[in-house]
């Protein structure tokens, strides 16, 4: 064999490793994705059903229920347009409670319920999650346009 087939076979040999390697790189991180999702497009059935996603809005008040010696916590995320229960099991963030942003990672269950891994609350009073204020924000203009129009819910 020619030095020149040699590299030909080396190069190609690279070029696979390389774009195998590159596959793996993106399966992974498809993978580790989780789309944020808001109440609305819960209830609405835009969310996935089988995969990890978040969910974020505002605490509602008047929702959260601890039971006692047990880590369970059960609440309402709401983005003022509609809502979903949420139960977790674990400890909350020391900035958590009722009518604050939130955002929790986890799974929607088949009860309609959402499963939270993981929740994470606001960083100071003036805080919110970008996801969160701009739904909140685009519902509240939406709600102030159907007033106006005279077609409220």
């Amino acid at each position: 064999m020619k030095a020149r087939h040699k590299r030909m076979i080396l190069a190609l040999v690279g070029l696979t490793a390389v774009a195998g390697a590159a596959m793996l790189a993106i399966s992974a991180l498809r993978k580790n994705v989780a789309y944020f999702f808001t109440p609305s497009q819960v209830v609405a059935n835009k969310a996935p059903n089988d995969r990890i996603f978040r969910l974020g809005g505002l605490v509602e008040n008047g929702s959260l229920q601890r039971q006692p010696n047990v880590l369970q916590i059960k609440f309402m995320i709401t983005d003022l347009e509609s809502k979903v229960p949420v139960v977790y099991s674990g400890i909350l963030p020391d900035l958590f409670k009722e009518g604050q942003g939130v955002v929790a990672k986890g799974r929607l269950g088949t009860d309609g319920i959402f499963q939270a891994n993981e929740v994470l609350a606001k960083h100071d009073e003036s805080y919110m999650p970008p996801e969160v204020a701009d739904t909140l924000k685009k519902d509240h203009v939406e709600g102030v346009l159907r007033a106006v129009k005279g077609t409220a819910k």
